[in-house]
């Protein structure tokens, strides 16, 4: 399935816990002022790309703990970014993704595609990026309005339930 990203990295540790293979969509609407990845704004800027071979290099990566679907807007995308999810969860890694939306938009807009890619997603942070929110001291997250939401564990409870770190 094609996909329009921006890029890819292979070996990230800032995107989520452990090491994470991270695709960076392409294509935002939000905007945010000190948005650090402006250059994703543009629908039909970056490249276009294709699930299998993204797919393919992940499966090059054996120490990968999990992915990360971040942007731009993952959610612009909602098919592809859901095979990719599903193959990462058959590979045995968890799945992260940042929107700017909050999980209540999402809720009132119902959108299937959406909700189904959503239920593919481990932890889902939250929120636009707001700058007169900013704090360098978040785990993951550019400002303290975002959260880093257990999505199976909002979905069975029907509130939302923030994810928290495990105990080493």
């Amino acid at each position: 399935m094609k996909i329009r990203i921006a890029g890819t990295v292979n070996d990230s540790i800032v995107d989520g816990p452990g090491l994470r293979f991270t695709i960076f969509t392409q294509g935002c609407p939000h905007h945010c002022p000190g948005c650090h990845n402006p250059e994703t704004h543009d629908p039909n800027g970056g490249k276009e790309g294709d699930t299998e071979n993204i797919i393919a290099k992940m499966k090059k990566n054996p120490l990968l703990s999990g992915i990360t679907l971040s942007g731009g807007e993952p959610l612009m995308q909602s098919a592809a970014c859901l095979e990719l999810a599903a193959a990462a969860h058959q590979m045995g890694l968890n799945v992260w993704a940042y929107t700017g939306y909050t999980w209540e938009k999402l809720m009132q807009e119902n959108d299937p595609d959406r909700l189904a890619l959503l239920k593919e997603v481990d932890v889902l942070v939250d929120g636009p990026f707001l700058e007169n929110q900013r704090s360098l001291e978040l785990d993951y997250c550019g400002s303290r309005n975002q959260r880093l939401i257990d999505v199976k564990k909002t979905l069975e409870q029907g509130k939302i339930v923030c994810w928290t770190p495990p105990v080493w």
